[in-house]
């Protein structure tokens, strides 16, 4: 079960490939939203996608084999699962379930290979590519600069993405930008400011394969922390990630990419749903952007 969104899906996938091998003989079914269907699929790990929205009770036969929780805090999600009467739980420790202590900090994708391989099933974090996406990219070697964030709190300035997509296009960058469909008056003033034309304005526009396909077949991505930006690490796409409430050290790029990731840890106040930028994510500048920029895409001009 990991019933959550996209960037939380992918830092799974080393666990859940982990699991495909663990369990060859096993039918793996993958409890989480259905909209996530197309990288679900992307990840060679899963038999079968259970559509379930949050922690609600999961309408499949009781005493599966195995049940995994890579969903969070033991005591919220436990329940879930504890309700199919599993002849086996892997999870962390809490009444009922054996395994090591929850403990806070360090990567996601670390935490739950760590887990796994506490019971028993090797683990490997670094496993996080996706399979190629299934269709072509809808602006092959594009430039994708996602506006999008979810929260107020991880919300770079519009003038100041602006201002990146502008000194892309001048360089020759061909520049799209992002985001969902309630982002895309966000995405549309980025890309009036920048002086891109309306076509360039994907925000809204690409369902979720697409998005796949257009990361994938990206020149850079230019992203706060979302799951545009988890996408293009499971496709080691050169890309800059702008980090506010969320530690990189807990959600960031692998280290061994071709990627940046942008912040000021002393000034973070680490509330994930506040309306406004966070602190940590304001102290990152345009110029701040554009010399990462230079690093992940040397030696290419950029």
């Amino acid at each position: 079960m990991r019933a959550l969104n996209l960037g939380d899906l992918l830092v799974v996938v080393p666990a859940l490939r982990a699991l495909r091998r663990a369990f060859a003989g096993h039918e793996i079914v993958l409890a989480t939203h259905g909209w996530l269907g197309p990288v679900v699929a992307l990840t060679g790990a899963v038999d079968r996608l259970h559509a379930v929205r949050g922690l609600t009770p999961l309408d499949e036969p009781p005493g599966p084999n195995v049940v995994v929780n890579l969903h969070g805090v033991p005591a919220e999600s436990n329940p879930v699962l504890d309700a199919l009467r599993p002849h086996r739980r892997i999870g962390h420790a809490a009444p009922g379930w054996s395994g090591p202590e929850w403990r806070p900090g360090g990567h996601e994708r670390e935490r739950w290979c760590d887990l796994l391989v506490a019971h028993g099933v090797p683990a490997d974090p670094a496993d996080l590519l996706l399979a190629p996406p299934d269709g072509p990219s809808p602006a092959p070697g594009a430039t994708v600069v996602h506006v999008g964030a979810g929260y107020g709190a991880k919300e770079w300035p519009v003038e100041r993405f602006a201002a990146v997509a502008a000194e892309l296009r001048g360089a020759g960058h061909d520049v799209v930008v992002t985001g969902s469909g309630a982002e895309r008056e966000r995405a549309v003033a980025v890309a009036a400011a920048a002086g891109l034309a309306c076509d360039a304005v994907l925000a809204g526009r690409t369902d979720l394969g697409e998005l796949v396909a257009l990361v994938a077949g990206a020149r850079l991505v230019v992203s706060g922390d979302t799951g545009a930006a988890h996408l293009a690490s499971a496709y080691r796409t050169p890309s800059v990630v702008l980090f506010g409430p969320a530690p990189v050290e807990e959600w960031g790029p692998p280290a061994d990419g071709p990627h940046r990731a942008l912040t000021a840890a002393d000034l973070r106040r680490g509330d994930a749903f506040a309306a406004d930028p966070d602190p940590a994510l304001l102290a990152v500048t345009v110029p701040d952007v554009l010399a990462a920029v230079d690093e992940v895409l040397v030696p290419a001009v950029r």
